[in-house]
């Protein structure tokens, strides 16, 4: 059946970032619609942000484009252009290769609800993080600092 059962959804909290990159991502959750629905060209997400969190570290992706809508509450979207508040009915979009680190950050006092839509390019990507010294090398599923050693030696 196409339609999704929300509560059944696969659901991912949390981050995968190691210490101490993971700590503004740490009550982020996302229920994975686009797995719920066995899609595998592109991923769709359905992500919470609890007040001070955010979606991510800043990054831009090489070969995945990046749209996103505010379905609920307010949000900063954090870019190389600056801040601009993001509302619920607000949109935008980031497309692969373009060297635009972003990310939405919760400085409300309330939760927000973000619908994420992206590419699926698995071993064709690199993500680039912009104000951290973390990247995610093409083909590889683990974090390494910039200079290619582990991650975990931060």
């Amino acid at each position: 059946m196409p339609k999704i059962d929300l509560s059944t959804a696969p659901e991912r909290r949390g981050t995968g970032y190691p210490a101490p990159f993971d700590a503004p991502c740490r009550d982020r959750v996302r229920r994975l619609l686009g797995d719920a629905a066995g899609l595998t060209q592109f991923g769709v997400n359905l992500l919470t942000l609890a007040p001070g969190t955010w979606s991510s570290q800043r990054h831009w992706h090489e070969a995945e484009d990046e749209f996103v809508a505010v379905l609920k509450g307010e949000v900063v979207l954090v870019s190389e252009a600056g801040e601009q508040v993001l509302r619920a009915g607000d949109f935008a979009g980031f497309p692969a290769g373009a060297a635009d680190g972003h990310h939405l950050q919760n400085r409300s006092a309330a939760p927000a609800v973000i619908l994420e839509v992206g590419s699926r390019r698995p071993g064709e990507d690199a993500c680039h993080y912009s104000d951290i010294d973390l990247h995610l090398p093409r083909g590889r599923a683990s974090y390494t600092r910039k200079d290619g050693t582990p991650a975990g030696t931060v």
